[in-house]
């Protein structure tokens, strides 16, 4: 079941993300309009959704959570855009709307997922802070540029890239999901717990094994809804990865066993949360829904 508050944190961070690009005064109308259509496109939010979360639970002021959430969105957007080009993924539908290359055309939506990603860290670096420290402004911007680069998002889709069509090892394929989509999820709770009051290393280290663990549960289920569901209800062609000739987690382990994985990683990251000092029932009730999803 679909947790109350993903509502409320999809609301905030998209009014945060419309107020940003109308401050984006004087961009090339087409250039302008294909970010704004990309950004506000749709989806789940879910990575603003464990900022916000994570950060509450912690003790941040909201309004130091906006920054982060908008920012982590911003940079996933940029990735939706450049996974979909025809040097990429090449597909041509995302969340039930034709991709940005499709919408516009391949120049104007490089360009769109360069100026969004740029916008990222302008979105971070210009925010007005109430309760957080210039230095752990700095280690956001830093970790948000780790999580996002060749240590993160782009090495896991450097790795897809090479290894489609070709044989994929299980450790091979868990490496790749962990950099390609974990490093993002995992970086929503390092985000919050820099905007919050949050200081014990050891706090932040159970974090962010419930987001490894979560992560790599959420691209399981992934790989499972790509054989189980259908593409009106996940927005995006139904089997194109099977079609695309690329390793997923039922192809190597089958299906039950893909779905055990996926319940295991999700009781791996409950187990972590259960450790921490704090209130964590709204991040349980988010992984409870990134599991059970049917899209």
């Amino acid at each position: 079941m679909k947790p109350e508050f993903l509502a409320l944190d999809q609301t905030r961070v998209e009014q945060v993300l419309q107020q940003v690009l109308q401050q984006q005064i004087g961009a090339a109308t087409s250039l302008h309009q294909a970010m704004h259509y990309s950004i506000l496109l749709g989806g789940k939010r879910i990575r603003p959704s464990l900022v916000y979360r994570c950060g509450l639970m912690l003790g941040a002021r909201i309004e130091d959570l906006d920054a982060p959430a908008a920012a982590l969105e911003a940079i996933h957007c940029y990735s939706l855009i450049h996974d979909d080009l025809p040097a990429m993924d090449n597909d041509a539908l995302r969340r039930g709307k034709p991709t940005c290359h499709i919408a516009f055309d391949e120049a104007t939506a490089i360009l769109a997922g360069d100026a969004i990603q740029s916008l990222a860290f302008d979105i971070l670096s210009s925010h007005h802070f109430h309760q957080v420290p210039a230095e752990r402004v700095l280690a956001m911007v830093k970790q948000l540029a780790k999580a996002s680069g060749v240590l993160g998002m782009c090495a896991g889709q450097a790795i897809d890239l090479a290894h489609t069509n070709q044989d994929f090892t299980l450790d091979t394929l868990e490496q790749m999901h962990r950099l390609k989509t974990g490093a993002l999820i995992q970086c929503a709770v390092e985000l919050a717990w820099l905007a919050s009051p949050a200081s014990k290393p050891e706090d932040l280290e159970l974090l962010r094994r419930f987001a490894a663990s979560l992560g790599l549960a959420f691209q399981v289920q992934d790989d499972i809804l790509d054989i189980e569901s259908d593409t009106e209800t996940l927005g995006k062609p139904q089997g194109s990865d099977h079609q695309a000739n690329k390793a997923t987690y039922p192809a190597l382990l089958g299906l039950s066993e893909a779905k055990r994985k996926a319940e295991q990683l999700y009781q791996d990251a409950i187990a972590a949360l259960a450790q921490l000092p704090y209130q964590g029932d709204e991040l349980q009730a988010l992984a409870q829904f990134l599991i059970a999803r049917k899209n």
